[in-house]
């Protein structure tokens, strides 16, 4: 009888681990829902609208968004809604004026917010009247000191965003943040400090503006502009050196070019910084269909937050970034809803705040959430509006799991659905007959372009969603590093080529990609789905034991 019962032991041992190692493409395809293109979009337009501010995180602009999100997912059957609260640094910038002229002079020049320039998003408020000083990269290291051949005491201090190639990381990293260049402008005496954006992530003539400015303290009463090259190109007009050569200057010849230009700057801020503002993540379970693998968890989540508004008409509307990973997220939560598509295993929808201040709500989630141990994988979802291909990133980390990525890019898809049914999923199918005499649904995305019927109720689809697969492998970015960090495996779907609409007024809804969206959203429900089912075991029982104990 014993020896009975360590045989049977030993049977159920070996099963578990055959299991656990079914590698992706040995098994069956799961039956996959298609995405309403349509459904995103529409969550995309909403989120990117002027009432929401720009999404900024401890405004009122980011809690109309929370209430946005919580109800979509209780629409779409979510049930068990919870915020995550935690504390961010908040400037509300009320208005900003900026104008620059000769001494002397009656003529001044009036620049648009929103248009030629931003402020810093940390900026102190304030009013200033002063010389400007033009300062380099605003380095003051014994390898290249910008400020030891001017004055810029009772001054404005012009610098360049970046740092040089050249200077060592050890030195940068001192200078590299606007206020890391604007603690070094006041320590040397200016009053105020107008940064030229000459990042490659947006045109030259665009504002762009990042939440996260550099580490504390904040200055309160010190005036922080960003305008955009070509601003910089005009405030340089007729000084000593253009912008363009004094940057090659100092980036080609090493040399520092540094110098006090003829003209003044006249600026004036009204900003209402909170040091400690509330937000909050949201967080929804969907259980799971088995009674067993209900209790594992797969995570879905992406940046709600975006860099919210500047004045009355200055506002960064982040379609790309990132109300499209929301929106991927919110129709995934739809699609799965469906008891025939209902994943074995739960899934946790989560929308993260504080991601534009170094992934703040994503290591607040991973700080508080109980059921962390259970968590088998996350998948993050993060600017899929844009660019020329897919981009999962997490391979080097997570090859198994990218696997599983792969695996939705390339099986066959089974929908056991009608052809009415899928003309209410996706309102612009058409049915016609190919060369094979064949009845075939066609879709006018390039999803599935072909979906041929099996029989009265059953369709299938060869497709592609197009991931790029390069030879250097990748990490996760972004929200996934806090999961990554307590070995959560973890993988980001993004896009190649498709930050140039990154933080900037032009980030509307009108530029998204429907192409690339559609299929980085089907990815993003297939993914989810798949590791939903439960043959996926990527951390291991004595990896959770280690990390968490009940």
């Amino acid at each position: 009888m014993r020896l009975s019962r360590i045989f049977l032991h030993f049977c159920a041992a070996a099963l578990t681990l055959t299991c656990a190692t079914v590698s992706a493409q040995d098994r069956e395809p799961v039956p996959m829902p298609v995405i309403n293109t349509d459904s995103v979009m529409k969550h995309i337009v909403e989120l990117s609208s002027e009432t929401y501010e720009g999404r900024m995180a401890g405004t009122v602009g980011h809690e109309r968004a929370v209430r946005y999100v919580e109800n979509v997912l209780r629409r779409y059957g979510v049930r068990e809604m919870k915020e995550q609260p935690f504390e961010v640094e908040c400037n509300e910038i009320e208005n900003c004026k900026f104008n620059i002229y000769i001494p002397g002079s009656k003529e001044k020049r009036v620049f648009t917010l929103g248009n030629e320039f931003c402020c810093a998003a940390m900026t102190g408020r304030g009013y200033v009247d002063a010389q400007m000083v033009f300062c380099g990269y605003g380095v003051d290291n014994g390898l290249l000191n910008e400020y030891k051949y001017v004055d810029v005491k009772g001054k404005i201090a012009v610098v360049l965003t970046g740092l040089p190639t050249w200077l060592p990381e050890s030195v940068g990293s001192h200078y590299r943040s606007l206020r890391d260049k604007a603690r070094t402008a006041e320590r040397h005496g200016a009053i105020g400090m107008i940064a030229v954006n000459i990042s490659p992530s947006c045109h030259s003539w665009e504002p762009q503006s990042r939440i996260y400015c550099g580490e504390l303290p904040h200055l309160t009463t010190f005036p922080i502009l960003q305008v955009t090259s070509d601003c910089g190109r005009e405030l340089l007009t007729g000084e000593a050196m253009s912008l363009d050569a004094a940057i090659a200057a100092i980036d080609n010849d090493h040399k520092v070019s540094s110098f006090s230009t003829l003209k003044k700057a006249e600026i004036d801020i009204n900003a209402r910084y909170r040091p400690r503002a509330t937000t909050v993540n949201v967080v929804g379970l969907l259980e799971g269909k088995d009674k067993d693998l209900r209790r594992e968890i797969v995570v879905v989540g992406a940046s709600l937050d975006g860099s919210g508004i500047q004045g009355e008409t200055c506002i960064f509307p982040g379609a790309d970034i990132n109300a499209s990973g929301v929106a991927a997220v919110l129709e995934t939560a739809r699609v799965l809803s469906d008891l025939d598509y209902r994943p074995k295993r739960s899934v946790l929808f989560v929308l993260f705040s504080g991601s534009e201040q170094q992934y703040l709500g994503s290591r607040a989630f991973i700080n508080s959430y109980p059921r962390l141990h259970q968590v088998e994988a996350f998948v993050n979802v993060q600017n899929i509006g844009y660019g020329d291909s897919l981009v999962v990133l997490g391979d080097n980390r997570y090859p198994t799991l990218w696997k599983e990525a792969l695996y939705c890019d390339t099986s066959v898809r089974t929908f056991d659905k009608s052809f009415g049914e899928l003309q209410r999923i996706w309102p612009s199918i058409l049915m016609r007959g190919n060369n094979k005499g064949d009845s075939v649904a066609v879709l006018d995305d390039c999803r599935f372009p072909l979906m041929k019927k099996v029989n009265s109720h059953t369709y299938q689809a060869g497709g592609r969603h197009d991931i790029l697969i390069t030879k250097e492998k990748s990490d996760p970015k972004g929200d996934a590093r806090a999961f990554d960090a307590m070995g959560i495996p973890s993988l980001v779907i993004t896009t190649h080529n498709g930050m140039q609409n990154n933080h900037v007024t032009t980030d509307i809804w009108e530029n998204i990609d429907r192409r690339i969206l559609t299929l980085a959203t089907q990815l993003t429900s297939d993914l989810v789905s798949q590791i939903g089912e439960g043959l996926y075991q990527g951390r291991s029982p004595q990896s959770k034991a280690q990390r968490y104990r009940e």
